[in-house]
């Protein structure tokens, strides 16, 4: 297990993570959601070891991170830049890597570059974007950590190159009880990929939800009542679980309800509604709804 208690970063006078709580259990495909600056790629490091925090603690299966190389090598993490490995062949990288990780599999590295035909004696830097992320990415998976990071791993890849990466880290979550942790401004990306996300927003985070939990629990209802004359406003719902908004547009109320869509219905019956219509939100409306609620600005996710 993954576990933040009270986590404090800072860089000079900014404070990156303000008190962070979170636990993320092995075997899960979780998402670090949030703007630039938010705090997502701060956790990655912490959690790779590149970073030590000011406060609190930064655990993997119970261990401290900064400075502790047995723990360090359960982590792989792949960041947003492969400038770094410009220089080596494929090859070069492999070998660099396996110094590191006494858990690697040359089997696994043949099977993916052998999947996907990377070259192995020719320098990254010449690859293309697509190429240069499958290259680590292979690498990383052949190093066979328990966890892997990867912090907005697929900004730029076409759709082709996103498909190709992403069944190499679903192929081999199912294989073994691989820990994925994915940041991302992108929620869709997340949607894709994760069961568990969480939501950053200045250091802070917002909620942490499984994903499932949100989809058919939230309701965008429109709905238009026999007493076209009367005005009703959110009081007037007392009994509808949980409005996340609420706005009129001539005769047509729209709302935004947590609930289940029976429990919503049997508490609009007494208004006598002539039309209620129960529409499905996407995930990202949902989000948004939710922060409006928490007072959040929806640029959040921009």
């Amino acid at each position: 297990m993954i576990k933040l208690q009270g986590t404090v970063k800072k860089f000079g006078d900014f404070t990156a993570l303000d008190g962070v709580d979170l636990e993320i259990p092995k075997g899960t495909a979780f998402g670090l959601l949030g703007s630039n600056g938010a705090g997502k790629s701060t956790i990655l490091r912490l959690l790779s070891g590149i970073y030590q925090q000011e406060a609190g603690e930064v655990l993997i299966d119970g261990e401290t991170v900064f400075d502790n190389v047995e723990t360090k090598q359960k982590v792989f993490f792949i960041n947003d830049e492969t400038i770094q490995f410009g220089g080596y062949t494929l090859l070069e990288l492999k070998k660099f890597y396996q110094q590191f990780y006494p858990s690697f599999s040359e089997e696994i590295f043949q099977k993916l570059q052998s999947a996907i035909d990377l070259p192995l004696n020719k320098k990254i830097s010449k690859f293309s974007k697509g190429m240069k992320r499958q290259a680590i990415v292979i690498v990383g998976l052949a190093c066979c950590t328990p966890y892997l990071l990867l912090d907005e791993a697929f900004d730029g890849l076409d759709p082709t190159m996103r498909i190709i990466v992403k069944k190499m880290i679903v192929d081999a979550m199912c294989e073994r009880e691989l820990t994925v942790i994915i940041s991302s401004h992108n929620l869709k990306e997340i949607n894709e990929m994760c069961d568990t996300a969480a939501l950053l927003h200045k250091g802070k985070i917002v909620f942490h939800r499984e994903l499932d939990s949100f989809k058919g629990s939230v309701h965008k209802i429109q709905v238009v009542f026999a007493d076209r004359d009367r005005e009703y406003t959110r009081e007037d719902f007392k009994d509808v679980p949980e409005i996340l908004h609420f706005e009129r547009t001539q005769s047509i109320y729209h709302i935004i309800a947590k609930g289940e869509e029976d429990t919503i219905r049997k508490a609009l019956a007494p208004y006598d509604p002539i039309v209620t219509d129960l529409i499905p939100l996407s995930l990202e409306e949902i989000f948004i709804y939710e922060l409006e609620v928490l007072g959040y600005d929806s640029k959040v996710f921009n």
